[in-house]
């Protein structure tokens, strides 16, 4: 199976239905008042996180997701159907990012859990909604809101409780085949694994745990050298580490020098991997050579508090006390790894926010629309004088009042914003 890590694709919510002119016509009414109805709803785009993917290989071939757009209004007063929310099932662990800026939109790191990333656009209201006492038969009504779109990067990091490390052709692979059911392929050269493997632990001593065997790191892979940031980012999610090290230097490289490298690569990533817990497992100690490297690996690492087992993945030697540490590990470093640091952003930028529109329905009639100033009108109580001195100065501090006088707002002429209207004058 092809492994699938990260993918480009655009989405896009619905649009909003648009309102409808309409007006009553009935046997002997002469004059019947506008009843046009309101536009349906778009729909959201919404992602849900899964356990019934592991990659993400099915965003390859579909790349453009869009949520759809409501039905418009219709006459009668009848509204139009709101469309059904688009949802996107993604693998959990995988996280959502706004390509232009590189900000996290959601981090999907629970089973099941939903995340909005665009609202369906609100649909236009109808003519029915524009009658004044002086203005008794509108024809106009509103167009459904255009909903956003972005293009977004999915990139997935595995959810473990236990990550596999060290240089390629030390054992990793093997372990994992020794310690779960999995059965990653194992051969006697570099970069044998080219997709993470996961398994699970039976544990004999307490609740089980997920291990993944990362593939191999090499010098240089904080940069993007070899397989790199494609298998470094999955590292990022497990709880603890197993860091395997050929203790027979088989490769002829001396185990503390290669411990200290992988050490310096996850640091280089992203300092705080070596925060978190590791055992290191001195590996292929059925060999002789095994056994002076393996004391000084010992004596250097046990200063630090960190834990060193003698092991044989090849003949199963160790793997039981490796594994009951390893378990230990996981319980007492319950919860899962999230990226909230990076939600900065986007739920709405400050320029967005401040943002309104001004739409000229006809020369008498404007309407005004912005997320800052629907928020205002919601809050602010228009039947006291103070709340109404405050709606006044706002519309003034924002250059709404300005931005009407340049569209060709004329004293008596109606101002809509959102459910309130009112006739203008200086």
């Amino acid at each position: 199976m092809v492994f699938i890590d990260r993918v480009n694709i655009k989405i896009k919510g619905g649009n909003g239905g648009n309102g409808c002119v309409s007006f009553y016509r009935a046997m002997y009414v002469v004059n019947g008042g506008p009843d046009g109805g309101d536009g349906g709803r778009g729909g959201d785009v919404i992602f849900e996180a899964t356990t019934g993917l592991n990659t993400l290989v099915d965003f390859r071939y579909k790349k453009v997701f869009k949520a759809d757009s409501g039905d418009d209004g219709s006459k009668r007063n009848c509204s139009g159907k709101s469309a059904d929310d688009l949802i996107i099932k993604v693998p959990v662990g995988t996280i959502i990012r706004e390509q232009k800026s590189g900000k996290i939109m959601a981090d999907m790191s629970v089973i099941g859990e939903q995340k909005v990333i665009i609202k369906g656009g609100k649909g236009g209201k109808g003519n029915q909604h524009f009658a004044t006492p002086t203005r008794q038969a509108p024809r106009y009504a509103e167009r459904g809101k255009i909903s956003k779109e972005y293009s977004v990067t999915l990139e997935l990091k595995l959810i473990a409780d236990v990550g596999i490390i060290g240089f390629p052709n030390v054992g990793k692979s093997t372990l994992l085949s020794m310690a779960t059911n999995a059965n990653p392929k194992i051969a006697n050269y570099h970069f044998t694994t080219l997709a993470p493997n996961l398994g699970v632990v039976r544990s004999k001593w307490g609740e089980d745990f997920v291990i993944a065997d990362i593939p191999g790191l090499i010098e240089g892979a904080s940069e993007g050298v070899g397989l790199g940031h494609d298998f470094l980012r999955h590292i990022e999610r497990t709880k603890i580490f197993i860091h395997v090290v050929d203790a027979a230097a088989l490769e002829g490289m001396d185990p503390l020098e290669s411990l200290e490298k992988v050490n310096k690569e996850l640091e280089l990533y992203n300092p705080k991997l070596l925060e978190r817990p590791q055992i290191i497992a001195a590996n292929k100690m059925d060999l002789a050579e095994a056994t002076e490297n393996y004391e000084k690996i010992k004596e250097v690492y046990e200063k630090k508090n960190i834990s060193v087992f003698p092991i044989s993945a090849a003949t199963n030697q160790g793997i039981d006390d490796l594994l009951s540490r390893a378990g230990a590990l996981v319980k007492e470093n319950q919860g899962t790894i999230i990226f909230a640091e990076d939600f900065e952003e986007y739920i709405e930028l400050d320029e967005e926010y401040e943002a309104f529109t001004i739409e000229k329905i006809d020369d008498n009639y404007f309407v005004v629309e912005g997320a800052g100033v629907e928020k205002v009108v919601g809050y602010t109580s228009m039947d006291t004088e103070k709340g109404f001195a405050f709606f006044q100065r706002y519309l003034r501090d924002k250059g709404i009042i300005a931005a009407l006088e340049e569209a060709g707002i004329e004293e008596g002429d109606t101002v809509r914003i959102y459910d309130m209207v009112f006739d203008y004058y200086k």
